[in-house]
């Protein structure tokens, strides 16, 4: 709350705040959407969450908001903030298919989200299909490509393991090429996250949402190069 007040009223940017719902019931919400109206933020990403590590089985299948869409649909109708959502490129770790998560998808949409931003991924081509499939669907909304820039190869693994992302050859390459020497390691990592967004905006993507991990300099060296 702090950093997104900040943001807003001292930075004057329009800030995301990023709300999730997995543990929390109408009153948590509602104290939350008063604390952001409060600091004047009124622009929120809506998400599910990960389940908590000492939340049961009982508690996690009786919670109140089961899925983003619900959070969606609530902010909605009881708050007059900008709603964003999260997409996933190559599907939700628990959905059965992609067909299935798109159907997902467009309820979200469908109950208030304005724009979506994507789970990250390695593979600009796979973002473009899940384009192609999520018009199909009949999802008009904007939709942000996510890129995380890998700058150490723990980083990956991390990340593979709780996004389900896909590692394409050319990254795996890079991994097993600099992946011993930090600096070079580095390097590489931002080079890669530089080379997809100059390719996405050579297709005129609706937006582009670099997850930072709390490294400013990072992002400082990739919005540098792709300006």
């Amino acid at each position: 709350m702090e950093i997104a007040s900040y943001i807003q009223n001292n930075l004057k940017i329009n800030a995301l705040a990023h709300m999730t719902c997995v543990g929390s019931g109408k009153e948590d919400i509602d104290a939350v959407t008063a604390q952001l109206k409060e600091a004047n933020v009124n622009h929120v990403l809506a998400l599910r969450g990960d389940r908590p590590p000492y939340m049961s089985d009982e508690q996690f299948n009786s919670r109140h908001f089961p899925h983003a869409s619900d959070l969606t649909g609530y902010l909605n109708s009881s708050t007059d903030f900008h709603i964003a959502g999260a997409c996933y490129p190559e599907k939700h770790y628990e959905a059965k298919d992609l067909d299935s998560d798109l159907l997902h998808l467009k309820k979200k949409c469908d109950a208030g989200a304005e724009f979506l931003i994507t789970q990250l991924f390695f593979d600009n081509q796979v973002y473009y299909e899940f384009l192609d499939k999520a018009r199909s669907t009949g999802i008009n909304l904007p939709i942000c490509a996510g890129i995380m820039p890998i700058t150490s190869a723990k980083q990956l693994g991390t990340t593979v393991s709780l996004s389900g992302s896909s590692v394409p050859k050319k990254l795996a390459d890079l991994i097993a090429t600099y992946g011993d020497d930090p600096a070079e390691m580095r390097k590489a990592g931002i080079d890669y996250a530089i080379e997809q967004i100059l390719d996405l905006k050579t297709h005129h993507v609706d937006g582009i949402h670099i997850y930072t991990m709390n490294k400013p300099k990072v992002a400082r060296e990739i919005v540098s190069a792709i300006r």
